[in-house]
């Protein structure tokens, strides 16, 4: 589907070949590069796409416009998964005037040689298209300093760039009435709950340093009536503004669900064995829990269920030391995202000499974590004589919930 109004048409794309989006985060639901346009006596293209889908690309607008021209190109933000076709665009359509505003100039010219026809804009402007206006809103550090947001003030729609975005390709209609996540074989009963995963796991992953700034961004527009919100990745927003809206202002403020997230790096078993004891403990007292593995699987779950859970307890043996590798990557990808009001425990194994736990707890005092105890380090290999997780399990579920 590619009306989502009269006036408003998709002309986005699904990526289902990329594994890894940024080089980094994996993509097993794929993922979709949204752009739209405004269809009025003038034309207005609401960013680009991925530099690979030129030719779809340019193929969806072009059977959209039926051979109209396009008045603006309007640049909500300059990551290169949303601006590597404006050279094209330009080339296509030579007298497009592209609007940013000051910090987005020089991100053109670098990314693109273009330094003219540029409207540059400020938070308030308004541009005209006939019937329709554009006004725009600076949403600096959500997630880039130049990214803003564009309200179609007739239809009361929110072109929003990254923010309230997901990972995951869509399917079917991009409207969130009927939107399917590209692969999901689990039945889920609705767009909103088939895509809350993928949603946390986009935010935490990409924008999850910046929960001042989205706070900032949705007080700055708690004042506009938002019917739609048309993000660069995932459904069009119409049903489920609500609770879009709830997820990320909780994720920003770092509120989370009661529970545990466990993660752990092991080098012979022995840490591992702690963090699957640990797990079993927590399972018998019905306390809600999710085991990582970063030796094994991508760092992106993790952080995604940090997000989601009170408390965070840490595994790590001692290594050269100091924290094994993967493990204190992690927690240098937590402080990085300055996260706050969590409740943590660490454990690990050493052969010599402990010092893993050590560091671990004043990683997370310096993020103002609160220590449910001292932590578990112990010798050589995991036993439970050495490693009491029941005690420490219920430790944890005194804090976490009633057991």
């Amino acid at each position: 589907m590619s009306r989502i109004s009269e006036k408003i048409r998709y002309v986005g794309v699904n990526d289902l070949s990329k594994v890894i989006f940024e080089g980094m985060w994996p993509l097993p639901f794929g993922v979709s590069y949204n752009s739209y346009l405004v269809v009025d006596e003038k034309v207005a293209l609401i960013d680009t796409a991925e530099a690979g889908f030129a030719p779809e690309y340019l193929d969806n607008i072009r059977r959209e416009l039926c051979g109209r021209k396009i008045d603006y190109l309007v640049i909500n933000h300059m990551e290169p998964d949303h601006s590597s076709l404006i050279s094209m665009i330009r080339e296509e359509y030579p007298q497009v005037r592209i609007v940013g505003n000051a910090k987005t100039v020089p991100m053109i010219k670098g990314y693109h040689g273009i330094a003219d026809n540029i409207h540059v804009v400020k938070d308030g402007d308004s541009i005209s298209l006939g019937e329709s206006t554009l006004t725009f809103y600076m949403t600096p550090m959500v997630h880039w300093p130049e990214t803003m947001m564009t309200y179609f003030n007739e239809e009361k729609t929110l072109f929003s760039g990254d923010a309230f975005g997901t990972f995951g390709a869509v399917e079917g209609t991009v409207l969130d009435s009927g939107a399917v996540l590209a692969g999901r074989t689990d039945s889920r009963t609705d767009t909103f709950e088939a895509f809350r995963d993928e949603m946390r796991r986009y935010y935490s992953n990409i924008v999850g340093k910046f929960g001042q700034t989205v706070q900032a961004a949705l007080k700055k527009l708690s004042g506009l009536e938002i019917s739609r919100i048309c993000s660069t990745h995932g459904p069009v927003w119409e049903k489920f503004i609500p609770q879009v809206v709830s997820c990320y202002d909780r994720l920003s403020r770092y509120e989370a669900e009661k529970g545990v997230c466990i993660v752990y790096g092991s080098m012979y078993g022995n840490t591992a064995g702690a963090a699957k004891a640990l797990a079993a403990e927590l399972a018998k007292r019905g306390v809600p829990h999710v085991l990582h593995n970063l030796c094994t699987e991508n760092v992106s779950y993790a952080y995604r269920d940090v997000f989601l859970y009170d408390t965070l307890a840490v595994g790590s043996p001692t290594y050269n030391n100091d924290i094994f590798p993967p493990v204190g990557n992690f927690m240098r990808g937590v402080c990085a995202r300055l996260v706050k009001n969590r409740k943590f425990v660490a454990f690990g194994s050493y052969t010599w000499a402990g010092a893993s736990v050590k560091l671990l707890n004043e990683m997370a005092a310096g993020l103002g974590f609160s220590l449910i105890s001292e932590g578990l380090s112990f010798p050589q290999a995991f036993s439970s004589e050495k490693c009491d997780m029941e005690a420490l399990a219920d430790r944890i579920c005194s804090e976490v919930s009633p057991c």
